[in-house]
């Protein structure tokens, strides 16, 4: 590995004058590609490189006129005065090789995000296991009805808008664990500049990357004294407290979450959704379209933040009322015979347990076919066997989509036949799904009125996300 050319986010900050031409090295990622059309909207003379283009980041890119590149030579990277490495490409591989015989200067998009573009804003890092996405979403809706004009990054495709502006109030920034290159072990949301932290959750995770969770809390550790603003975080978590214990930040911390005394506490839910209660200086009830305890969580410490910035009730209550979220978070598809299609990224137990409780409380009428394929290198292994089984106990049957072997080393791959058993034993119905035409059978004898199709999945479900199938749900 020759890192001659390498340059950390301080090095950045100190050749940020020299920087125009920018080249993403596989830049159709839901992070690489947002960052470079954030850089591209401040200025940038921006290209990048996959090895495929796939809807609907793809389609986003191309709708920003970004030129996109399947091939890529030592000439063309030469062309440019940076090239920002995605965390795909490993150490010692062709492409890395490729990058480093370049000449050029490279890092990683979470230094060239937090120099180029963040170090000049106040940022609120969005972070934590679960929540991330849909939190930075509904920050940036909240502060957009509260006027602030904010800037955002989200790793996701919205509707009708980009992943990513800078507005010249708040910046709000999903903060996510992973690491940031292979040149670059650290977590992403270490090189974000962040003024301000909301951490919805802290949970093991990521076991591709992270022995235990001890190794996520020193990731924290070492970026929380560099916050001096405001912490809002879910006391929820043993881990969360152990960093508060650490007293490590100059940063004015505020609990919430059902082990502490500010709530939320939900009074209300139907179709329509939520009425809570959140008890700060005094009782402020809300009212807000959002189901799902999970999602007023989230929803919760976006509102505290705000409270914390002095914006007043009447306008945070008006501005909750009628929120969206993002796709694949919830996400209605449409009707395929009968049944409503709903599309969810739960791969977490905890966030397949919410979910499905989310789904049941909006459709109470309605039995819940869950499709859950683990997809994450987590996921596939068996870290969480007997966890996944006990987070599926509110689903009336289970199809387990077979995944492809774990890559973590130190565990083995999920069971999926003893995870059928264990759900069994509950009284449950399940099967296994190996291959798509396994999975249509499973939806063609599960389709009907009284049924609702639930599907948790962060990847394409054995592809039927790109299959016919979808051609044949009616909006």
């Amino acid at each position: 590995m020759d890192l001659t050319n390498y340059l950390s986010k301080n090095q950045l900050l100190g050749e940020k004058h020299k920087i125009q031409k920018v080249f993403f090295f596989r830049v159709c990622g839901t992070g690489m590609g947002t960052a470079a059309i954030l850089l591209k909207n401040a200025g940038y003379d921006v290209e990048g490189y996959d090895l495929e283009f796939s809807p609907p980041m793809s389609t986003y890119l191309e709708s920003t006129n970004i030129p996109l590149h399947t091939e890529y030579t030592t000439e063309l990277l030469q062309k440019f005065d940076l090239i920002v490495t995605g965390n795909v490409v490993r150490k010692d591989c062709d492409d890395a090789h490729a990058i480093e015989e370049s000449g050029v200067p490279f890092a990683s998009f979470p230094s060239t995000l937090g120099a180029l573009i963040l170090d000049d804003l106040e940022v609120v890092g969005i972070a934590g296991t679960h929540g991330k996405t849909t939190t930075t979403y509904l920050a940036m809706q909240i502060y957009e009805k509260l006027g602030n004009d904010p800037g955002y990054f989200i790793g996701g495709v919205l509707e009708g808008r980009d992943s990513g502006r800078i507005g010249s109030g708040k910046f709000f920034i999903e903060s996510d664990e992973y690491d940031s290159a292979y040149f670059e072990k650290v977590s992403k949301f270490r090189k974000y500049s962040l003024n301000h932290m909301i951490l919805t959750s802290l949970e093991f995770d990521h076991a591709d990357i992270f022995q235990n969770l001890d190794d996520i809390i020193a990731e924290f550790t070492e970026t929380l004294p560099e916050i001096s603003g405001e912490i809002i975080t879910n006391n929820e978590f043993s881990a969360v407290k152990k960093l508060y214990n650490k007293n490590i930040t100059s940063a004015q911390w505020t609990f919430y979450g059902n082990k502490s005394g500010v709530g939320p506490i939900v009074l209300e839910t139907s179709k329509q959704g939520t009425k809570f209660q959140l008890n700060l200086d005094k009782e402020y009830i809300f009212d807000t379209n959002l189901t799902g305890y999970h999602n007023i969580l989230n929803l919760s410490s976006v509102i505290i933040f705000a409270m914390k910035n002095r914006f007043s009730f009447d306008k945070i209550s008006d501005a909750v009322k009628n929120l969206k979220m993002v796709k694949r978070r919830q996400e209605n598809r449409g009707i395929y015979k009968g049944s409503i299609i709903i599309d969810d990224f739960a791969h977490h137990p905890r966030a397949v347990e919410m979910t499905i409780e989310a789904i049941k409380q909006k459709y109470p009428d309605k039995k819940i076919i869950t499709f859950m394929e683990p997809r994450s290198a987590t996921a596939r292994s068996n870290i969480f066997q007997n966890e996944f089984a006990a987070s599926l106990k509110q689903a009336d049957k289970v199809i387990v989509v077979q995944p492809i072997p774990t890559t973590v080393k130190f565990a083995n791959d999920l069971d999926t036949e003893k995870l059928v058993n264990d759900i069994e034993k509950m009284n449950i119905p399940a099967k296994i799904a190996r291959e798509l035409p396994e999975l249509l059978i499973e939806i063609e004898n599960n389709v009907g009125i009284e049924n609702l199709l639930l599907f948790l999945s962060n990847a394409q479900c054995l592809g039927l996300w790109k299959s016919e199938f979808t051609n044949n749900i009616e909006n």
